[in-house]
């Protein structure tokens, strides 16, 4: 082997881990940027279901008009909308979810259809 193979070689076999190393990497990233996807997601319907439950007790007779719960709906609504401005990151999983849900009802009219 000549001198020019060894350090060829040894090139290659580097970049051959380095490589491996990356793509290792770079799926352990992946898979933690779904994982926050998916609690932020979960964390937006929490919050929407609470402003929801807020409104809903506002509006009932007893405590409609009531200041503290006028400012607790403003700032619930607000903590809302803040949280919407993170919506590019919880639809990377909300996209798949919806994908797998209308092939699973498109499946079924399907079905219907046929039987």
């Amino acid at each position: 082997m000549s001198r020019l193979e060894i350090i060829l070689g040894i090139i290659a076999a580097v970049s051959i881990v380095f490589n491996v190393f990356l793509v290792l990497y770079a799926r352990g990233a992946i898979v933690r940027l779904l994982s926050v996807s998916e609690e932020l997601g979960d964390f937006h319907a929490m919050v929407d279901a609470f402003t929801n439950h807020l409104k809903t007790v506002y509006e009932l007779e007893m405590f409609y008009g009531d200041q503290t719960l006028e400012g607790l709906l403003q700032h619930a609504r607000s903590f809302n909308d803040q949280l919407d401005t993170f919506e590019y990151i919880y639809s990377l999983t909300e996209e798949d979810t919806q994908l797998d849900e209308n092939t699973e009802q498109e499946s079924k009219e399907e079905e219907e259809e046929e039987g």
